[in-house]
């Protein structure tokens, strides 16, 4: 069961986790991916299941609530393998 946000393309899941609308890709993972120097624009060559909407969709949701503990900071030394990873929970 999701239920909606004030975003168009973000939902939150049953566990409260904000996420893209009809898929199971996270804003956390969408986030941390733009934190370690993924250009936006790029963000859908690593999670093709959303586009380019739904990146900045997901930014815009993180910039309004970044500071709830459902954005915990992912440590800079993570590895991008690790962070993919995140998109898969």
């Amino acid at each position: 069961m999701s239920r909606a946000t004030d975003h168009p393309h973000i939902v939150s899941d049953a566990n409260g986790e904000p996420v893209i609308l009809e898929t199971r890709v996270t804003v956390r993972a969408v986030v941390e991916l733009w934190r370690i120097g993924v250009r936006p624009e790029e963000i859908p060559d690593h999670l093709p299941q959303i586009g380019l909407a739904q990146v900045f969709d997901a930014l815009s949701y993180y910039a309004d609530h970044h500071e709830h503990t459902l954005f915990p900071q992912v440590p800079r030394s993570y590895r991008f393998s690790q962070v993919l990873n995140l998109a898969a929970d």
